[in-house]
């Protein structure tokens, strides 16, 4: 086989062109980020992923891996070519096709042959049907007649274990209108297809479809689960016991059931948004899912209520912040329940001092807005020094354990938001705090 382009050296780009070059293939990433890409040559990482630089590192020596500007190049001497672009959200929640469609037009002004063109990016059901309209109007003006084939190939990938996720799927998703192209993705995933990983084997709109659906209901699943939770507490249960007993159920399974501050990160958000789009588009309703996105704003603004009600007036009090990224084992602050929660509690006059492993970076940016009442440290500890309580929102490893008599010693007041349910109530407690989590 050729060489496999793979246009958009972001999340999704970066991790699948990596794990395929582990495969043995030979992979070109290709971005329009100068400085990403120089970045990448000399092995600097954009991105927060454990396990991913050395899995770079490693191929990039081997020769298998490779970044370039070029796209021209990268077109021609690839027969596969992977779209893995953003589609951030629009203001009407609908995915923005800009970048999607302007790279289906660079591979049709640069096709120099038979092509398998892949959606890799979460896109829209109908993106398929768009990128080969857009593929063949380009072909039909240069005055050629190059055959290809436009594949939907969403990826599953979980922030924190994509490579993981990547190399042990759970199923792998082909939409297709061909045999040749079929025959040529089963090639491409090769070494998942022989480790007898199931493969579903379905037409684009279907494999679109999929990839939207599986993301609505997880995201339901985490919405479900925290208005319980907020019923745990109003009527005297816990929801953990809740949850685990639910989880026992083989039709329910354990998974995304556990209560906290809301669902985050790049996709629950914008693919929940975005199937309500393409339904209200089509004149249908998909009211589980309008809900699902209500509900998890009113999550976030609830943990705000939940520790105002608990402290009284926030004027002058200082908290102590663990935790901001979506979830742990990333950088990623992308819809993070952080930023709606440090953005009220500031605005009710609090001074929160942060830290978290991977978040200072982005937080910098991202909460700018505030900046006058945050302040970043080196460590959990000292993020707890002389504050009226502290507030854990996302649930790093290292939070899991901390030393309570150290963190009481240098506290004004000893308030404990668990919004992450990580620690026993009698525990906190025995230690002299006064324990807040989530439905227990």
């Amino acid at each position: 086989m050729e060489k496999i382009a793979v246009i958009g050296s972001g999340y999704v780009g970066l991790v699948a062109g990596t794990c395929l070059s582990d495969f043995g293939r030979e992979i070109v990433c290709v971005d329009n980020n100068k400085q990403k890409i120089q970045d990448l040559k000399k092995g600097i990482i954009p991105i927060y992923e454990p396990g991913l630089s050395n899995l770079v590192e490693r191929n990039v020596y081997y020769k298998r891996l490779s970044f370039t500007t070029d796209i021209q190049r990268a077109v021609e001497e690839s027969e596969v070519i992977f779209i893995a672009v953003g589609t951030p959200a629009a203001d009407d929640g609908s995915a923005d096709l800009q970048y999607v469609l302007q790279v289906a037009k660079d591979i049709a002004t640069y096709m120099n042959g038979y092509k398998v063109i892949v959606d890799k990016s979460t896109v829209p059901i109908g993106t398929g049907q768009k990128v080969k309209k857009v593929v063949q109007e380009i072909l039909d003006e240069r005055g050629v007649d190059y055959k290809f084939d436009v594949v939907s190939n969403p990826e599953f990938l979980r922030e924190g274990s994509a490579i993981h996720d990547f190399t042990h799927p759970d199923r792998v998703i082909i939409g297709s209108e061909s045999e040749k192209a079929e025959k040529i993705m089963k090639d491409v995933y090769r070494v998942l297809y022989l480790n007898e990983t199931p493969f579903v084997m379905t037409n684009i709109e279907t494999a679109e479809m999929i990839k939207y659906a599986s993301n609505a209901f997880l995201a339901m699943k985490i919405t479900y689960i925290n208005e319980v939770a907020n019923l745990c507490e109003k009527v005297g249960a816990n929801v953990q016991h809740v949850a685990k007993a639910m989880g026992k159920d083989g039709r329910i399974s354990p998974k995304f059931l556990h209560a906290g501050p809301g669902y985050g990160g790049s996709c629950f958000p914008k693919d929940t948004k975005a199937l309500a789009s393409i339904a209200r588009e089509h004149e249908e309703v998909i009211s589980l899912i309008e809900t699902t996105v209500d509900a998890n704003r009113r999550q976030k603004l609830k943990m705000v209520e939940k520790i105002k009600n608990a402290v009284g007036n926030l004027e002058g009090k200082t908290l102590g912040i663990l935790g901001i990224t979506f979830k742990p084992k990333t950088d990623d602050m992308r819809e993070a329940p952080s930023l709606t929660i440090l953005t009220e509690l500031a605005k009710f006059g609090a001074k929160l001092k942060i830290f978290d492993p991977e978040g200072k970076k982005e937080g910098t940016w991202r909460l700018s807005h505030i900046k006058e009442n945050i302040e970043f440290c080196s460590n959990e500890y000292e993020a707890c020094e002389s504050t009226d309580g502290l507030v854990i929102i996302t649930e790093w490893h290292q939070f899991r354990n901390m030393n309570l008599e150290r963190l009481k010693d240098t506290m004004k007041d000893y308030y404990f938001f668990d919004l992450r349910n990580i620690y026993e109530r009698e525990l906190v407690e025995e230690k002299g705090f006064k324990y807040c989590g989530v439905g227990i």
